[in-house]
């Protein structure tokens, strides 16, 4: 059922606007909580040493064909995704601008204080659970609606022009991705592989969840 929904779920936490500097302090806490699940959920799947996310992957293959390295590659990525806002007509919010910093923290945290498994079935596992993290979280800063990240906002975007279910349409996005990342040379693995099939699921089990605990 969750992986036809096709519209973010509004509860009574949501901006009524993706613009809104003032939110009500639960819509901002929400945000805040899904940003730092999405981060935490990026950061295990460093540290799982499975692999990296698609848009990792693309960057890496990218800065293998330039002169610029793979941070340098991921900005201007994101900046070209944000372009592609235009003609969907999607909206940034403070959402956006937290997306990079706490997503980024959260990373640096897991980096920092999590060590990897000792065993490959143990990274695996990590990497699922990544995953699954990465979606819940998504999914909840998502329904805040004070603007989503340059994939998110893209994913929501492409969405309401084709009707397609959310899960379809982030799944497509990330393994074209993964693809042209590793047709120039980036590195995939299974934790790859796992976040560019398990990622749209995750993010519409999270949507179906939440709209149903809070409606």
């Amino acid at each position: 059922m969750f992986l036809k929904i096709k519209n973010i779920p509004k509860v009574y936490w949501s901006s009524e606007k993706p613009l809104n500097l003032k939110p009500k302090i639960s819509t901002f806490f929400f945000l805040c909580l899904g940003l730092t699940l999405f981060g935490l959920g990026e950061g295990l799947l460093i540290v799982s040493f499975a692999g990296a996310s698609p848009w990792s992957v693309l960057a890496q293959g990218i800065a293998l064909n330039v002169d610029f390295s793979t941070g340098i590659i991921t900005i201007f990525v994101s900046i070209g995704v944000l372009l592609l806002w235009v003609p969907l007509k999607q909206k940034p919010g403070i959402g956006t601008i937290l997306n990079a910093i706490i997503i980024g923290l959260m990373i640096d945290v897991c980096i920092k204080f999590v060590p990897t498994p000792d065993n490959y079935i143990s990274q695996i596992l990590l990497a699922i659970i990544a995953v699954l993290t990465v979606g819940l979280g998504g999914g909840i800063y998502l329904v805040a609606n004070l603007g989503a990240g340059p994939r998110d906002g893209l994913m929501v975007g492409l969405q309401k022009k084709t009707n397609l279910p959310i899960a379809t349409v982030r799944a497509f996005l990330e393994i074209t991705a993964m693809s042209i990342g590793w047709y120039l040379g980036g590195t995939v693995g299974v934790g790859t592989l796992l976040f560019a099939l398990g990622i749209g699921p995750s993010v519409a089990l999270s949507l179906f969840i939440v709209g149903k605990s809070f409606n």
